[in-house]
């Protein structure tokens, strides 16, 4: 005799919690998205160039509290770097630098 396979149907899109509600449920902290966050903090998302291995990855800034200088371990080769955030008139992000710690 076949066996038959139970097919399980997929809750339609009002059904289903919104992100808020999952938060919520689960105690976890709000995503920040790419396109500007979770408008409760400006945040840049930005492209540095490691000065040890020269390869160039993604970074979240944090620019709630203004310019920005912070340390940070390259995503690649794990040497740390010192990045340098200002940020100008209405929160804007003017420069970035990355530069070596040794």
């Amino acid at each position: 005799m076949p066996r038959t396979r139970k097919t399980h149907r997929a809750k339609s899109p009002s059904t289903l919690p919104d992100a808020r509600e999952i938060d919520r449920r689960y105690g976890l902290e709000p995503v920040i998205a790419p396109d500007g966050g979770s408008g409760s903090e400006p945040v840049a998302f930005v492209t540095i160039r490691c000065p040890y291995c020269g390869e160039r990855y993604g970074t979240a800034l944090d620019l709630s509290a203004g310019s920005v200088h912070a340390i940070e371990d390259c995503q690649v080769c794990c040497q740390p770097i010192e990045i340098t955030a200002t940020v100008g008139d209405g929160g804007v992000l003017d420069s970035v630098q990355a530069g070596r710690c040794d």
